[in-house]
């Protein structure tokens, strides 16, 4: 097994990160979760969410795929509250679902951040760096991209199909 999805964490489902993920994915073949659908709980301590959809979306993740691919819009020179809630939940995977979380090890992450403009901050993937790096995973890089008058235009193509051929295809 080599799937390789791609995880959308935006508030706008339609929005700029979607055209590109939606690029991305039919030039790669890649699956797509968007978690704006999902219903996923902030973290919780007492594990009062425990019967929302994290448990069950990240086991799919785990069981069906090689390679995670977050995609998420710059919100304040970060990654936006979808994606960050999301990340803050794999606390449940080293806390309680520890067997699950452990088959995190050895599976790929890479990250696409996506704006209106080239000009992501430095710094920007520091937190999947260091999350693949803690959890055991492989960190295959990442690639900022942008849209432009609701289109990617042709500098950003070149981007993502570089990405994909160089860092994504085995």
């Amino acid at each position: 097994m080599n799937k390789t999805l791609i995880i959308q964490g935006s508030a706008r489902p339609k929005g700029d990160t979607n055209t590109i993920i939606s690029y991305m994915a039919l030039k790669g073949n890649f699956d797509v979760i968007d978690l704006y659908s999902k219903n996923i709980g902030h973290y919780d301590y007492e594990y009062n969410n425990a019967n929302d959809d994290f448990i069950p979306l990240i086991t799919n993740i785990i069981k069906n795929y090689d390679t995670i691919i977050f995609a998420t819009p710059v919100y304040w020179y970060t990654m936006s509250g979808h994606m960050k809630v999301f990340f803050d939940r794999i606390s449940d995977l080293i806390r309680i679902h520890k067997d699950l979380g452990r088959k995190l090890r050895g599976k790929n992450m890479a990250m696409i951040s996506i704006n209106n403009s080239n000009d992501l901050v430095r710094g920007f993937n520091m937190p999947f760096v260091e999350s693949a790096n803690y959890l055991g995973m492989n960190y295959l890089g990442d690639i900022h991209t942008w849209v432009e008058n609701n289109n990617i235009p042709n500098k950003v193509k070149t981007i993502i199909n570089d990405f994909i051929e160089n860092k994504l295809s085995t």
